[in-house]
């Protein structure tokens, strides 16, 4: 039955379908409104004052004072801050590529049906789940320079005896190891996964064309797996920028700070000098860094895809 009101024509059940939607959506919000409360909390909130941090001189106890750019100009004039910057990027220079590389041929060795396989792969990618506090604590003990067990076994090998942690030219290149220790599983899987979708076809046809190993890794592998490299670089290279737990657990910026990196650098300059607004600054250098390699990165993938 419907009734007229006017010239237009309501129907009962159009109401009553609208009345239920919105007392649906209602309830939906209600259920998500808690999520939603806490990540406006614990992320964009913190977000905006960070960058309104980063105009302002800030040591979290006395009042704030604006300071517009000082903080950034500062960065730029500070030897700390480009070590630092200098830093990090041998590591990401080092880290990325030996870990995708590593990652691709560990892959390709694994990606064969053989006994104990699936025993390999998990032993592969076991390093990558242990946490890098974890990390730096096993090795602080292993690489320890008066009674790691690294220096026992060169002694025993009739080798001198190495500084390791406490040397400031070996430190970060430990890190970088450490790191490609734990990180090289994940490449590892990763691409597995993507070996799964090469075309066995195309293969099959290179080899009829006379391809050998090198040409079917050249010609059909690799370019299907560029989507998967691309994502691993993007990836890992995040990562790389960001180290900080490894560091502070390990060398905590030193000897002689031959460790600081960019993150590290923020949480000395935040809780230990108790310079908010630089840190802030910092901060937001980093993050702009970051947005900038992912665009960069973003777009070549979507070059490649469109060949």
């Amino acid at each position: 039955m419907a009734s007229v009101v006017g010239t237009f024509t309501v129907d009962p059940r159009s109401r009553a379908a609208k009345r239920r939607a919105r007392g649906e959506g209602a309830t939906g919000w209600a259920f998500v409104s808690p999520s939603v409360v806490i990540i406006l909390g614990l992320s964009v909130v913190p977000v905006l004052w960070s960058l309104l941090l980063s105009f302002q001189v800030n040591d979290l106890v006395s009042p704030s004072e604006w300071v517009g750019l000082a903080n950034y100009k500062a960065l730029v004039k500070d030897p700390a801050f480009g070590s630092a910057v200098s830093h990090t990027l041998i590591y990401t220079a080092l880290y990325v590529p030996l870990s995708v590389v590593a990652g691709l041929g560990i892959a390709i060795a694994l990606d064969r049906k053989i006994a104990l396989i699936g025993l390999y792969r998990t032993l592969v990618f076991v390093p990558f789940v242990v946490s890098a506090a974890a990390q730096g604590v096993l090795f602080s003990f292993v690489l320890d320079p008066e009674f790691g067990v690294a220096n026992s076994l060169l002694h025993k090998l009739g080798l001198p005896a190495q500084g390791f942690f406490s040397d400031p030219g070996q430190a970060l290149y430990l890190l970088v190891a450490i790191s490609l220790w734990s990180g090289t599983g994940f490449c590892v899987i990763v691409y597995l996964a993507g070996l799964q979708g090469v075309s066995a076809e195309l293969v099959e046809a290179a080899r009829i064309d006379g391809a050998g190993r090198w040409g079917v890794l050249r010609h059909v592998t690799l370019p299907a797996l560029a989507p998967v490299t691309i994502f691993l670089l993007l990836f890992q290279t995040i990562n790389a920028l960001q180290v900080f737990d490894l560091v502070f657990v390990t060398t905590k910026g030193g000897p002689l700070g031959s460790t600081t990196v960019i993150v590290y650098f923020i949480w000395e300059k935040a809780f230990k000098t108790f310079t908010a607004g630089y840190s802030a600054a910092a901060a937001y250098t980093l993050a702009v860094a970051l947005l900038v390699v992912g665009a960069a990165l973003q777009i070549y993938r979507r070059r490649v895809a469109a060949r």
